[in-house]
This record gives structure tokens, C-alpha cells and sequence, in this order.
């Protein structure tokens, strides 16, 4: 999974993208102060992974990853190559989601690109210029399909008949996103690589002094959420400042620091909950002494396809899957144990892998 952070800058992201990789990526006051795209990979955090860990003396514990990658402020006419905006647009198509970065603190000490905090117009700007960039990419692809249509073949027909109302809605400054589709045009869709099709998670960038508050007493807070959800978009409420102290302490100490502010979770940990919501994700768990380790999949996806994410002899000479529900081994304390309380259930090609559940695979070739 590879979420790129995106927003204007000085709007905390860059602390943000400290926080949670520890990648250090430089933090400044002035606009393009990241002009490479820092690049961190983070594991998934799973409290079930430990616990199998010692369950199989495993010398060995391999988690999900994550990648983020922080790409520098954007600015209006990024669409138009001002700044650095081709770069960073193509650095944008590369991500699976985007973390869209909304500063929703006051603080005198750090500029604003318009010197007024408004997250509304903040939204606006960045999304503006990711529609032109499509609209632009959308424009060629329909001329394109226009001038195939006299060949007499019906498919570039209904092609361009897609990209004139996809590049209307574009017009229409509303992201590919939203645009209704059915199965076959949001497979299609797909395939055009557009920056406004990719999900987006809103995140409302607060300060230290807001930590604590409900979201309803926080005004410009309030304005992000209302706007995500017309889009039907997720958001989050982080303070990149807290987070990135939360970084530097020690797992135990960032725990009690936690407890201290009232929260149950880091803001890496809803992060990733909130992407894996956002893109579809779960993780399924092999287990043994050598290795335990987390895999992550497509909610939806058929054992032979889970099996194909270890290697792909294992999808092409699949056999069956042996499956123990996490819950289950860790109470019966090993998978023979399952198996002799007959908790271990065989499945075949047609199985849809679960979040949690413990897999061996049995292959050949």
C-alpha cells in the first residue's frame, strides 16, 4: 500500500510525515522545503503478530508495510508547472491513496501560503489543480478515442461516449471519484491512472492546544469533515505536533503519553486502520517457528490468490488452505492443538480469505 501526503505547504506535513516513519524529512518554514518526495515504509501496526511470536518462539516477525510518500507543497498553477508541479503530479499517480493534509491550527509562528487559515479554500486549491491535470489527460485520451470512432468499431464508440462525460464532470471542477459509474466504467476508469479517482483521506491538522476537544468544538475541524463527506471521502483528526513527540519517546513511555492525553491509539495506528478501510485491505497470518508474519489482501480475495501474495508456485499448484481462526490457536496454544479439537478447517479454491485468519497453505507443482 502507498498513501502519498499531500497539501499546501506549511500545513503540517511534513511533521505528519516525521511522525509516523521517523524517515526525517526535512521541516522548515518556507514553501518547497521538500523537493524530493520522502520516501518511509512503516509496518502495520498488529498486537496478533506478537503474541504468535511468542506462541512459536519464532525467530522471526515480518508485519504488513506501509509506504508513504511525502510530496512537497502544492500551489495554484501546479497543474500549469508552477513550482514544481509536474514532478509532483507524477509523483501523486504512483500512490494508491492520498492523505490530503488540511491546516486547521492558528499559529502566528508559521506562514500561510495565503496568509489566512482556511481549510475550505485550502481543499479547494489542491483539488483544483489535481481536476486540471486530469481534465488535461482526460481531453487527449477522448480525442483520441473521437478519431478511432471512424473505424466503425462500436468499442471506441462507447469509449468516447465515457471520456466526453467524464471530461464534462471534470469540467465541472467535481473528481473523477464522484463520478457514477457501473462495474465495467469503474474498471475502465481504473486504467486511465487519473490523480482525482484515487480515495482520499481528509486530514485535519490541529494543534497541540485543540488535543482533547470534540470534533463539534472545533469550527474549522468541523468545516473538513462536512466537506469529506460529500465526497463520501474518509477523514482523520491528528496533531502532527503531538505525533511526531509521541515518535521520539520509547514504546512504553508513547504509551503512557498516550494514556496522558485521553487517546487510545497513535495517529500511525488510526492512519492505517483508515487506509486499509479507505482501500479495501485486510491481513492474513502464517505462523511458525521460522517466521509469523502478516499479509496484506484485497478484502474479497479467493485462497488461491492469498496464497499467490507468498509466492506464485503456491497459487498454481494450490491444493487446499488449512485455516485456524486467530482466536482459536492462540486459546488452544498450537495449530496441531487445533487441529486434534478439529478447530482447523480445509478449504478450497473458492474460499474468500478473513481478516485474522491463520493459513497453511498446500500446494504442488
Amino acid at each position: 500500500m502507498k498513501l502519498g501526503v499531500v497539501g499546501l505547504p506549511n500545513v503540517g506535513k511534513s511533521t505528519l510525515f516525521n511522525a509516523i516513519t521517523h524517515a526525517g524529512a526535512e521541516c522548515a518554514n518556507y514553501p518547497f522545503c521538500t523537493i524530493e518526495p520522502n520516501v518511509g515504509i512503516v509496518a502495520v501496526p498488529d498486537y496478533r503478530l506478537e503474541v504468535l511470536g511468542k506462541l512459536y518462539n519464532t525467530k522471526k516477525i515480518t508485519p504488513a508495510v506501509v509506504e508513504f510518500v511525502d510530496i512537497a507543497g502544492l500551489v495554484k498553477g501546479t497543474s500549469k508547472g508552477e513550482g514544481l508541479g509536474n514532478k509532483f503530479l507524477a509523483n501523486i499517480r504512483e500512490t494508491d491513496a492520498i492523505v490530503h493534509v488540511v491546516r486547521c491550527f492558528e499559529d502566528e509562528n508559521v506562514t500561510h501560503v495565503d496568509s489566512k487559515i482556511d481549510p475550505l479554500r485550502d481543499i479547494e486549491t489542491i483539488n483544483l489543480e489535481l481536476i486540471f491535470a486530469d481534465t488535461e489527460s482526460v481531453k487527449k485520451r477522448l480525442d483520441k478515442a473521437i478519431s478511432m470512432t471512424k473505424t466503425g468499431d462500436k468499442k471506441y464508440k462507447v469509449e468516447a461516449e465515457f471520456l466526453e462525460r467524464l471530461y464534462n464532470h471534470l469540467c465541472d471542477l467535481k473528481p473523477a471519484r464522484t463520478l457514477p459509474v457501473n462495474e465495467d466504467e469503474k474498471a475502465y476508469l481504473k486504467t486511465l491512472f487519473l490523480i482525482t479517482e484515487k480515495p482520499v483521506i481528509y486530514t485535519a491538522n490541529i494543534g497541540e492546544k485543540d488535543m482533547g476537544k470534540e470534533e463539534s468544538e472545533l469550527p474549522l475541524v468541523q468545516k473538513v469533515i462536512d466537506f469529506s463527506k460529500t465526497e463520501n471521502a474518509e477523514y482523520m483528526v491528528i496533531c502532527a505536533k503531538t505525533e511526531e513527540e509521541l515518535s521520539m519517546l520509547e514504546p512504553d513511555e508513547a504509551q503512557m503519553f498516550l494514556e496522558e492525553l485521553g487517546l487510545k491509539e497513535s495517529g500511525l495506528d488510526r492512519l492505517v486502520k483508515t487506509s486499509y478501510r479507505l482501500l479495501g485491505l485486510l491481513s492474513y497470518l502464517t505462523a511458525g517457528e521460522k517466521e509469523v508474519r502478516a499479509w496484506t489482501i484485497e478484502q474479497g480475495t479467493k485462497a488461491p490468490q492469498a496464497a499467490g501474495k507468498i509466492h506464485t508456485d503456491f497459487e498454481k499448484g494450490f491444493i487446499r488452505a488449512e485455516i485456524v481462526d486467530y482466536d482459536i490457536l492462540v486459546e488452544l496454544g498450537s495449530f496441531n492443538a487445533a487441529k486434534e479439537k478439529g478447530k482447523v478447517r480445509s478449504e478450497g479454491k473458492e474460499y474468500v480469505i478473513k481478516d485474522g485468519d491463520i493459513v497453511l497453505f498446500r500446494f504442488n507443482v
